[in-house]
C-alpha cells in the first residue's frame, strides 16, 4: 500500500514563477550522474521551469571593489541544459563570475571533508545572505550540526557514544561496551570506520591511528548486529520525512553499510521507530535552516545526522518512484515564495 504523503507532492511542483537557482558543488565533472542527488534536484528544477546553475565552491569569492560598487559574495556561475545521457548529462549555456545574492535561491551541495576550506565557505555564503541571498542549507546550521556529533542532542534515540582525543577513554569505551565502532567525526562514505572487540590485537594501534596518537577526537559507539539489514538513509525535506527509506545493507564480511563501500540499497517504507525519530527531529531541524537532512538509523537508533550533501534521492526514485529531488524543489519554491 503507498504511503500517504507527508508533504505537497513534486509532481505538482513548478506552477508559479521560474527562479533562478545556484547550485554550489565539487567540479562537475566529478559529479557521477546516474547515481548523484545533486543532479537529481537540477533535472527536478528544470522539469518544474527553473534556470540552474553551478558553482563550484572553489570559486566563492568575497569582492570589495576600489571605487563603485558594492562589496559582494561571488561565484563562477555555469547555465546548465541538463540531458538524459549520465555519460553527458549537461550542455554549458553561459558563465559568468555572478553575485550570490541575483539567484533565487543557493543550493549548496559542497561534499565533506569538513575541512577549513569547507568552513570558508560557509563563511562566504553567511555573508552572502546577509547581502540578500537565500541559502539552504544554511551556512551557520552547517557548522553548527556535526554530522556525527550532533546525535549527542538527541540522545533518547541513540545508542552508548562517545567522543573522545584521550585515548586512554576510548579503551575504556572498548573495554565496558566489548563490540564497537570507531570513526573519525570528518569522514565520509564509510571511510575509516573501524569495528574493534575487546579482544582485538589491533586496538592499540587502530585508537592510535584514529586519534592521531591522542591528538585527534573520534567517535566510538556500542556496536549495533542490526547492521546486516542496513543502514537505513531517512531524508527529511522541510522538516517532514520522505516515506521510504534506502537500506544500505553491507556486502559479505563487511560492517559497513556505505554504498560507497561496496554496500547495496534496498528502499523501504519507513518503521513506525523510523517515524518516531524523523517526527522528533525534523521541525527542530528545519527551523535552525536545515532544509534537506539525511539521519543514519540502524535498528532503532540513531547514528548520525547528515547535513552537508544528504545522497540516496535516486535509488529511491528508482526503486520506489517517489522523486525526493522534485520533492525538494518543491519545498524550495515554497520558501522563495514562487510555489
Amino acid at each position: 500500500m503507498a504511503t500517504q504523503l507527508p508533504f505537497p507532492s513534486a509532481e505538482f511542483g513548478g506552477s508559479g514563477r521560474p527562479l533562478k537557482l545556484a547550485f554550489v558543488i565539487d567540479p562537475l565533472d566529478h559529479l557521477k550522474a546516474w547515481k548523484d542527488s545533486t543532479v537529481a534536484m537540477m533535472r527536478a528544477a528544470e522539469r518544474h521551469g527553473h534556470e540552474v546553475y553551478a558553482i563550484d565552491c572553489a570559486t566563492l569569492a568575497w569582492w570589495r571593489p576600489e571605487t563603485a560598487g558594492q562589496p559582494a559574495v561571488c561565484g563562477e556561475a555555469v547555465q546548465l541544459r541538463t540531458r538524459p545521457d549520465d555519460h553527458d548529462w549537461y550542455r554549458e549555456t553561459d558563465r559568468t563570475m555572478t553575485p550570490l545574492a541575483r539567484f533565487d535561491a543557493v543550493v549548496m551541495r559542497k561534499d565533506p571533508p569538513f575541512d577549513v576550506e569547507y568552513v570558508t565557505a560557509t563563511w562566504l555564503l553567511e555573508r552572502a545572505e546577509a547581502e540578500g541571498a537565500r541559502v539552504f542549507n544554511r551556512p551557520r546550521a552547517l557548522r553548527d550540526h556535526s554530522e556525527k556529533l550532533a546525535i549527542a542532542e538527541f540522545d533518547a534515540f541513540t545508542v552508548p557514544s562517545v567522543v573522545a582525543r584521550q585515548m586512554r577513554v576510548i579503551h575504556a569505551f572498548i573495554d565496558e561496551q566489548r563490540d564497537v565502532v570507531v570513526k573519525p567525526l570528518d569522514g565520509m562514505g564509510g571511510s575509516q570506520i573501524f569495528r574493534v572487540h575487546r579482544n582485538d590485537p589491533n586496538r592499540n594501534v587502530i585508537v592510535e591511528t584514529l586519534t592521531h596518537e591522542g591528538s585527534r577526537s573520534v567517535m566510538a559507539q556500542r556496536y549495533l548486529p542490526e547492521i546486516v539489514h542496513g543502514d537505513k538513509r531517512i531524508l527529511l525535506i522541510a522538516g517532514k520525512a520522505v516515506p521510504y527509506c534506502l537500506a544500505r545493507i553491507p556486502k559479505a564480511g563487511e560492517t559497513r553499510g556505505n554504498l560507497a563501500a561496496g554496500g547495496t540499497g534496498v528502499a523501504r517504507e519507513l518503521s513506525p521507530r523510523d517515524r518516531e525519530i524523523a517526527e522528533a527531529l525534523g521541525p527542530v531541524l528545519c527551523e535552525r535552516g536545515l532544509m534537506l537532512v539525511g539521519l543514519d538509523v540502524i535498528g532503532d537508533h540513531l547514528t548520525e545526522i547528515n547535513v552537508t550533501s544528504p545522497t540516496c534521492m535516486v535509488e529511491i526514485r528508482q526503486q520506489t518512484g517517489f522523486d525526493a529531488a522534485g520533492a525538494f524543489i518543491t519545498a524550495l519554491e515554497h520558501a522563495c515564495g514562487a510555489g
